[in-house]
């Protein structure tokens, strides 16, 4: 049976915003496994979260306190349906990312990052599969607020895609 997901990052809550927007709610909402990739800032959010969630899968960033690191993981990994996933707030610099998280994360099939809040999808030399899902409330320099949305089918990652945290449409990456 496919799993619906759902990626977010750095939600920096309530000092990027005050709260989630409603189209990321009714996607989390609607999906199965919600990972966030860290920099929650508010403990409430998190709460929130697994209140609202059916599952998730939650790391704790550099902008989290005592009580976030208290609860979550610095790094988390996963196995949906077959596919393994890890996730950790940074990855260090884009130059030479690809291979560093291959030397990382060796027995991954997905990798998602936060800390940027620029979205990124691409795969390294070894086959993993890098994600940032951007920010739902701090688009810093890119043209919108994002998440992402993926299916996880039969052992594979299938339909990722970027959307507007404010609407849900999807976005051009």
């Amino acid at each position: 049976m496919p799993l619906d997901l759902v990626l977010i990052a750095d939600t920096h809550l309530p000092k990027r915003a005050k709260v989630l927007p409603d189209a990321l709610w009714r996607a989390i909402e609607r999906a199965d496994v919600v990972f966030h990739a860290g920099d929650w800032v508010d403990l409430a959010t998190l709460d929130e979260l697994e209140a609202r969630a059916r599952r998730v899968v939650g790391v704790w960033g550099n902008n989290d306190g005592p009580e976030l690191r208290e609860r979550l993981p610095e790094v988390a990994q996963v196995e949906l349906d077959g596919v393994r996933f890890a996730m950790t707030h940074e990855t260090g610099q884009k130059a030479g990312r690809e291979r560093r998280m291959d030397t990382v994360f060796p027995d991954a099939d997905v990798l998602v990052f936060g800390h940027s809040h620029i979205p990124w999808d691409t795969v390294t030399p070894n086959g993993l599969r890098l994600l940032n899902p951007g920010s739902p409330t701090d688009r810093r320099r890119q043209p919108r607020v994002t998440y992402l949305t993926a299916r996880v089918d039969a052992g594979r990652l299938m339909q990722v895609e970027l959307r507007d945290a404010r609407t849900g449409e999807v976005v051009p990456a």
